[in-house]
């Protein structure tokens, strides 16, 4: 097969048929590396759509699924269990704060929020109410599938369907970023209409659905802790679940193990993928609080969940997820410490285009001022062509360029990383009418 021509049998995710960029051909992966068969090596500065926490084709996660594989591969998970599924369910009940305590797995991101979902709505059936609408946030993004683009935010994403979806009322977000000075009266106002829905119908909404301190596919768009302890007090005086969709934010990305605990809020479901096995094997978990739980346990078979899939707890990616979660312990100063790098690399970024500098924990975004805001914005192209010129991989979100580099980059990597990406501003800036 020609690598100047994508294949022909494929069919490549998020990109119009007709004009696009030839894929690039990876023939491996090191570390924060990636190396193209035409011998060029990129500098993986977004952990390959956010998974790769570790970097690529880490050794110690490679040789824990490899024990594995020798000794059980896979086995249905209704009726049996194993102790990989059992010693990662403690594994992850642990790191997270109380009342979290149950964990259901699952396959990817859409398909634990959909699975959060799903609880939410019975929890509510189970014990005699007929909650069935749920709450969410402007410029959301919680996943493809039909349940999680109804939470989602109305965008290129989800129009094709809209008359498929379910109702879901969306509120303001108070996306703010480094010297805003008006995040509180946005903050307010976002608090003011979330409660006025909550009270005009109180027993309307089963759940309130959040990417909590940065809404991750929507333009990276960032929160304060505050706002998200507001949503919580408003939540729990209402009586409405509270769910957190931490698929990129957990494992260390808000600069904390979790986003809800640098928040200091306590959600009543949460939803993790992405660097759960970290980048190696496709896996989710949905962890419900013994509340939760409790309204499913019956004899009445209508009470149970019935949802589940093939894979539901592979033991792979169970042994990667913990392999995985060891390293993460060993890396708790460097997904701390980057937020430190990260903002003085956003300083230098003065008398650019850059706009709307903004930073938590290991990501760092700002927009490009260049008239034409939104996710299909040209300059994105142009951005990632300089960057891979320069040897780093960036996939801009239309105007939003952000970093997310994996946590085993070294000192002079990320510094290369930013150096490369200011030059690749500057040229933009200069090229801007």
């Amino acid at each position: 097969m020609r690598s100047d021509q994508p294949h022909p049998n494929l069919w490549y995710p998020y990109s119009p048929i007709g004009g696009m960029p030839v894929p690039l051909r990876v023939v491996r992966g090191r570390g924060a590396h990636l190396e193209l068969e035409d011998g060029r090596t990129l500098l993986d500065c977004i952990s390959s759509w956010w998974v790769n926490l570790h970097g690529h084709a880490n050794p110690r996660i490679a040789a824990a699924i490899r024990d594995q594989a020798e000794r059980l591969e896979h086995v249905i998970f209704a009726g049996f269990t194993h102790e990989p599924a059992e010693r990662l369910a403690e594994v992850l009940t642990t790191a997270l704060p109380a009342p979290l305590s149950r964990v259901f797995y699952s396959d990817d991101g859409s398909t634990a929020v959909e699975v959060a979902l799903k609880m939410a709505c019975q929890y509510w059936r189970n014990r005699g109410e007929a909650r069935r609408s749920f709450l969410a946030f402007e410029g959301a993004y919680h996943g493809d599938t039909f349940g999680a683009m109804a939470a989602g935010a109305r965008s290129v994403f989800t129009e094709t369907y809209t008359e498929l979806l379910f109702e879901v009322v969306h509120l303001p977000f108070p996306a703010t970023w480094i010297g805003d000075e008006g995040v509180a009266a946005r903050e307010a106002a976002a608090l003011g209409r979330l409660e006025a829905a909550l009270e005009a119908e109180p027993a309307r909404y089963a759940a309130l659905v959040v990417e909590p301190l940065v809404q991750g596919a929507g333009g990276m768009r960032m929160c304060r802790p505050e706002f998200l302890r507001g949503v919580e007090r408003l939540a729990r005086a209402h009586g409405v679940l509270l769910v957190f969709d931490e698929v990129m934010t957990g494992f260390g990305r808000s600069g904390d193990w979790f986003a809800c605990a640098r928040a200091d809020v306590r959600p009543d479901l949460i939803c993790l993928a992405k660097g759960l096995t970290g980048g190696f094997l496709p896996m989710a978990a949905t962890v419900a609080s013994a509340e939760i739980y409790e309204a499913f346990v019956s004899p009445d078979p209508g009470k149970a969940l019935w949802h589940g899939h093939s894979y539901t707890a592979n033991p792979l990616g169970c042994a990667a997820a913990l392999a995985s979660f060891e390293l993460l312990v060993e890396a708790e100063a460097v997904f701390r410490g980057m937020e430190t790098h990260h903002l003085r690399f956003l300083e230098s970024l003065d008398g650019t285009i850059a706009t709307k500098p903004r930073v938590t924990g290991t990501i760092a975004a700002f927009d490009l001022e260049t008239g034409e805001p939104g996710y299909l914005n040209r300059v994105r192209d142009a951005v990632r062509e300089r960057a891979l010129d320069r040897g780093l991989l960036l996939r801009p979100l239309g105007n939003t360029v952000y970093l997310m580099p994996p946590y085993c980059i070294t000192d002079e990597e990320r510094q290369g990383m930013y150096s490369g990406v200011r030059a690749v501003v500057e040229e933009i800036t200069h090229l801007a009418p």
